[in-house]
């Protein structure tokens, strides 16, 4: 089934719920998300919904309160499956096999988020080791997130497996640089998972524009969006009409976004600061049109 990006997000945020708070030890607390207000007398001096900083921490330490009320970090298992696919440190053999990504990339990318990740690489042989494996993570986690090749198949037998541990849906949203996903509620405490595209820049997109707002949700955050900046363009960029795009980007200090070269490759994502976006009804944009940008929190300096 085909959807928009904007219905998939929507869907994949139903299923997102905060998770329940609890009192957490100062130290613990930080870089989760506050459950209450705290309040000095009727002021109130944190509020629900912010990050627990440092600052945050020794505020409340100078009150005399040595844990806050917090949700906890969504624990995040992510599963890269492949049987094309060698770990980093290895040597490649022949035929079509490189080197795991999406794992190494995804992990990082849940921790950033506000996550707890956890990264099982595997290569899975047969349909019951598979299962195997999602069951033996459904005790630690809080969402599961697989990225699978639809080229080898694994992606069929990704889905097949997951449709006998719960309900989950096959969708191909209209993304550029995207392929199938899958979304459901599987086990016994009917936990959200999502499937990706086996490519890295696929899965980096849908990391970014579908699992981070889903995990930032679960924590209760007050932004669970990353910030858009309307800023002028310094070239020209074009792209497929009926798919949403987001255009790898630079931003200079004078508030100029450059759409980076070698969009394909995983040099121009590293590099990236923001993400344009372009609608699915635009072909592209001309060099000096203001354009949305998602700010990614990363710098090259």
């Amino acid at each position: 089934m085909n959807s928009r990006v904007s219905d998939l997000l929507d869907q994949l945020l139903a299923i997102s719920h905060p998770l329940e708070p609890f009192d957490m030890p100062l130290l613990d607390a930080h870089g989760a998300t506050l459950a209450e207000d705290i309040y000095l007398g009727e002021r109130v001096v944190m509020r629900a919904g912010s990050r627990i900083r440092s600052t945050q921490v020794g505020l409340a330490a100078s009150l005399g309160l040595d844990r806050l009320p917090t949700r906890p970090h969504p624990r995040v298992v992510i599963i890269s499956a492949g049987d094309d696919l060698v770990e980093p440190g290895q040597s490649l053999g022949h035929g079509n096999e490189e080197f795991e990504t999406n794992s190494w990339m995804l992990t990082t990318a849940v921790r950033e988020a506000g996550a707890t990740g956890y990264r099982v690489h595997t290569i899975p042989e047969n349909h019951q080791q598979l299962r195997q494996i999602v069951e033996d993570q459904l005790v630690r986690a809080d969402l599961i997130v697989i990225s699978g090749e639809s080229q080898d198949e694994s992606f069929s037998l990704i889905t097949g497996v997951l449709s006998e541990l719960g309900e989950v849906t096959m969708i191909s949203p209209n993304l550029a640089e995207s392929g199938q996903h899958n979304f459901g509620l599987i086990g016994p405490d009917k936990t959200p998972v999502v499937t990706l595209p086996g490519d890295p820049i696929g899965a980096f997109l849908s990391m970014e524009i579908f699992i981070r707002p889903m995990i930032r949700t679960m924590l209760g955050a007050s932004n669970v969006f990353r910030n858009v900046l309307t800023l002028k363009l310094a070239n020209d960029i074009t792209s497929p009409v009926g798919l949403t795009s987001y255009v790898r980007a630079s931003i200079d200090g004078e508030g100029n976004v450059k759409a980076l070269e070698g969009q394909g490759d995983l040099i121009s994502l590293s590099d990236a600061q923001g993400l344009i976006a372009v609608p699915e009804k635009i072909g592209g944009y001309a060099k000096g049109d203001m354009v949305n940008v998602i700010i990614l929190e990363r710098s090259n300096n």
